[in-house]
């Protein structure tokens, strides 16, 4: 399912612990790493197909976690033709993905990349909050940036041993207050 632009509607999964670190995923049999994610089927609103998504790669269901809040609107990530299908080219442009920061309120031990017969990920771990940024493939990493960004202003104030949070969260957070102002985005990529 395509919008008229050639986007395909998905959903993105940033999973936090206690500590505020994040979920990521070792794509199966590869060397990519990233967030959970995936295709939002006809008739799923966008948080219907998040608790489908978190089961289906990280065998967690909804009890296990905690929403805390989901991007305002669509952000869009154009994919490389080389990785495109040849027969999707000139149709599919990449996707367009809403972006759900969900708190886990289970146990590590909840989680179960094989859940399902078609897992997705074959190793896990927990990485700080902006580290994604460094690791993830270049053509997502303005949508991972964009997302990371605008759902850090709603990080609890659980501890600031997060190097990359540590200086916004002590200048501008001083309760858990969710409309707090954003914490400070991670030093310049590029």
């Amino acid at each position: 399912m395509l919008d008229r632009e050639g986007f395909r509607p998905n959903v993105g999964i940033i999973l936090l612990n206690a500590r505020n670190e994040v979920f990521w995923g070792k794509r199966l049999r590869t060397h990519s790493w990233q967030f959970p994610q995936g295709g939002i089927k006809y008739g799923e609103s966008p948080e219907q197909a998040m608790f489908r998504e978190l089961h289906e790669e990280v065998g967690l269901l909804p009890e296990h976690v905690q929403i805390v809040a989901r991007t305002r609107d669509w952000l869009r990530y154009e994919v490389p033709d080389h990785f495109i299908r040849k027969d999707a080219r000139g149709h599919y442009r990449g996707q367009k993905q809403i972006w759900f920061l969900l708190r886990l309120v289970g146990r590590d031990s909840d989680m179960n990349l094989r859940a399902t017969d078609h897992p997705e990920f074959d190793a896990w771990r927990w990485n700080e909050y902006w580290v994604p940024l460094e690791m993830v493939i270049e053509f997502k990493r303005s949508v991972y940036e964009m997302a990371l960004t605008e759902l850090a202003r709603f990080l609890p104030r659980v501890n600031l041993h997060n190097r990359y949070l540590r200086g916004g969260m002590r200048q501008h957070r001083h309760d858990t207050d969710p409309l707090s102002p954003p914490a400070e985005p991670p030093p310049s990529l590029s």
